[in-house]
C-alpha cells in the first residue's frame, strides 16, 4: 500500500509547535516569524562579515559593517543622531566606538566640531571598499535572490512586513515600559521563612 501524500498544512498540524511563548494559533505564527527573523539576522551578520573579508583586510562586526554602508548612503555626511535614526538604535556608546574602529581602520572620518557640527564619511579608501563590497554582493547575494522563482517579487512585501513589525514592536516596547516592575516587586508578599513559627 502507498502512502497517502500529505499536505504542508497538515504536516504543519501534525507537529506540536505550542510552548510558554506559542499557545494559541497566532502566537505560534508570531514566534516562528521572530525565529526565522533571528536565524536570518545571525546570517546576514555572518554573510555581511564574509563579504567584506573578500574585499578588504579590515574586519568588522554585522553592526559595525552595516554603519559604513549607512554613512555611505547617498554619499552624503552623517551626524551621530542622523545614524542612530536611520539604524534604529539607541546604544550611543556602541556607536561610537564603532565609529572610532571605523576611522582607525581608514574607512571613515570625522570632522566639525561641538555637539551637534560632527559629522562622519566614508574616505577615499571607504569608498573602494563599499564598491568592491557592492559588486561582490551584488553577484552572490542579489544573484542568489534571482535564481530562486518568484524571491525577488517578494522582496517588496517582505520589506514592508518588516517594517510593519519594526512598528509594532516599538510601540509594545513602549508599552511594556509603562509597566515595568520595581526592583525585587516579583518577591513582595511572599515569606522569608526565616521568622518564628508557632
Amino acid at each position: 500500500m502507498s502512502k497517502r501524500p500529505t499536505s504542508p498544512e497538515a504536516e504543519k498540524n501534525a507537529l506540536d509547535r505550542s510552548w510558554h511563548l506559542a499557545r494559541t494559533a497566532l502566537e505560534i505564527d508570531v514566534t516562528e516569524v521572530e525565529y526565522a527573523l533571528m536565524r536570518c539576522f545571525e546570517a546576514f551578520g555572518r554573510w555581511q562579515a564574509e563579504c567584506l573579508a573578500s574585499v578588504s583586510d579590515f574586519s568588522a562586526t554585522g553592526p559595525e559593517n552595516a554603519l559604513l554602508h549607512v554613512i555611505r548612503m547617498n554619499d552624503r555626511p552623517k551626524s551621530m543622531r542622523d545614524l542612530a535614526h536611520m539604524t534604529n538604535r539607541e546604544d550611543i556608546p556602541n556607536i561610537q566606538y564603532s565609529l572610532r574602529k571605523l576611522i582607525q581602520g581608514g574607512l571613515v572620518v570625522r570632522s566639525g566640531s561641538g555637539r551637534s557640527g560632527v559629522v562622519y564619511e566614508v574616505t577615499e579608501e571607504g569608498r573602494d571598499v563599499t564598491d568592491r563590497y557592492a559588486a561582490v554582493r551584488a553577484v552572490l547575494l542579489v544573484g542568489g535572490v534571482e535564481r530562486v522563482p518568484e524571491l525577488s517579487k517578494r522582496m517588496e512585501e517582505a520589506a514592508r512586513t518588516l517594517e510593519l513589525m519594526t512598528g509594532i514592536y516599538e510601540q509594545a516596547a513602549r508599552s511594556a515600559a509603562t509597566h515595568r516592575r520595581r526592583p525585587g516587586a516579583h518577591l513582595a508578599g511572599r515569606t522569608t521563612g526565616t521568622g518564628n513559627q508557632t
